[in-house]
């Protein structure tokens, strides 16, 4: 952080803004240190385990339902759709990894991140000619379908040469390599083609529903220069807490929590969450959590919104 320091505040200069809700900021302090007294910031490596293990599964089972059942349709898409939850736990794995939340050591975390999103799996501005009045329609066609089967394929490889990320394109072509050696001798090149683009697209569906659905329909204003907490209050929504929604989200439906501890373990969000509901009701600020199919809903209702804006702000003048 030294790089982005600019300065220090002379001793006469107040150490809080008035925009900003003091109390609020040191009782969340309070709060994280409690947190850090109750060991929620303290991995449970068994979670993790098993969670890598039910990937490896959904593999290994994909693999075998086409081994054993043959290649006819059936077995065809249950082989897809086993395959595209084993790359959906993936990502949400990598990105435990990615947050520092698993092992003690940075080292360990980037090295298994590596692993699970080199080996495991693999925002522009908007423009005055595109018909963003009809985004929350076409959406669904081009929005969620498109994004890891078109644009995330092509985009990587990209990045990673431009870059010159060897090392992350090393991994990406064991993971290439790991579904050419096991799927073409099933499927031949062709079927194998088909098998991954159906892969890629459902779960391309699957991660951009849930990774918008607590960030898209929030209502995101210029900088108003509140304090940290607000902010990720404001700009962030819960999805209610089943075992199906904590897995099916891998437990991004706890954004709040996610974005206020970023380096705690997912499995512990369901616990501090009532002590975040206690401080945001103190202070009357409001927790929003909602129904799964409801906060989808909402990405909808929110484009139209946008959308709108966008026609009375270019073409409504």
């Amino acid at each position: 952080m030294s790089s982005l320091l600019i300065g220090e505040l002379s001793p006469e200069q107040p150490s809080f803004e008035p925009s900003k809700n003091k109390e609020l900021t040191l009782e969340f302090r309070e709060l994280q240190a409690t947190v850090e007294r109750m060991g929620l910031m303290r991995t449970n490596p068994l979670f993790f385990l098993l969670c890598l293990l039910h990937i490896l599964l959904l593999e290994v089972a994909a693999w075998l339902t086409l081994r054993v059942l043959g290649t006819s349709l059936v077995p065809f898409l249950l082989c897809a759709v086993l395959l595209s939850v084993a790359q959906a736990q993936a990502g949400w794995l990598q990105h435990d990894f990615g947050h520092l939340s698993v092992f003690s050591t940075s080292r360990m975390n980037h090295l298994l991140h590596h692993f699970v999103i080199g080996h495991l799996k693999l925002g522009k501005q908007k423009k005055k000619y595109m018909p963003y009045n009809h985004q929350h329609k076409y959406f669904f066609l081009i929005g969620p379908p498109a994004l890891l089967p078109l644009f995330f394929q092509w985009y990587i490889f990209y990045f990673v040469v431009q870059r010159r990320k060897w090392v992350d394109l090393a991994w990406m072509l064991t993971f290439y390599a790991r579904l050419l050696l096991t799927y073409v001798p099933l499927l031949g090149l062709q079927g194998f083609l088909s098998l991954f683009f159906i892969v890629r697209f459902l779960e391309s569906n699957w991660f951009v529903w849930v990774t918008q659905m607590n960030h898209i329909p929030m209502h995101i204003d210029h900088d108003r220069n509140v304090d940290w907490v607000s902010a990720q209050l404001q700009a962030t929504c819960n999805v209610e807490q089943s075992f199906f929604n904590d897995w099916f989200s891998g437990h991004l439906n706890f954004q709040i929590e996610h974005h206020l501890f970023p380096t705690m373990p997912r499995h512990n969000y369901h616990k501090v969450a009532p002590l975040v509901r206690s401080l945001c009701a103190k202070h009357g600020i409001q927790y929003q959590s909602k129904p799964l199919l409801s906060a989808f809903a909402d990405i909808v209702h929110s484009l139209k919104e946008s959308g709108q804006l966008w026609l009375d702000a270019y073409l409504h003048q």
